[in-house]
């Protein structure tokens, strides 16, 4: 049972390794609760207070502390948000329901 602790401590350990900055949210700080998908592409993010923002947006309100549970990730030229890894696969955005935007 504890190499199964060490494994989901090592594999967190690695995808934290993959986000660039894990910002510190705020008190007040929103959750992602669906994806605004294009094409298959996510464009945008619904927060926990019925609003959608842009990917764009989104990645500056989570440095700004303003989404909770996100960390900040890049490939190439564009930033986007990734789950801060926990032992829950529910709260992953990859889980998230598609919404329109």
């Amino acid at each position: 049972m504890e190499d199964r602790a060490n494994d989901t401590k090592f594999t967190a350990a690695l995808a934290k390794n993959t986000l660039d900055e894990i910002p510190q949210p705020k008190s007040d700080a929103k959750e992602i609760v669906g994806l605004v998908k294009h094409s298959g592409r996510i464009d945008g993010y619904q927060l926990s207070d019925g609003s959608t923002v842009s990917k764009e947006e989104g990645v500056q309100m989570a440095k700004s502390g303003h989404i909770k549970g996100v960390g900040v990730a890049h490939r190439g030229d564009t930033e986007y948000l990734k789950s801060v890894p926990d032992s829950s696969e529910g709260n992953n955005l990859g889980s998230l329901p598609s919404v329109s935007g």
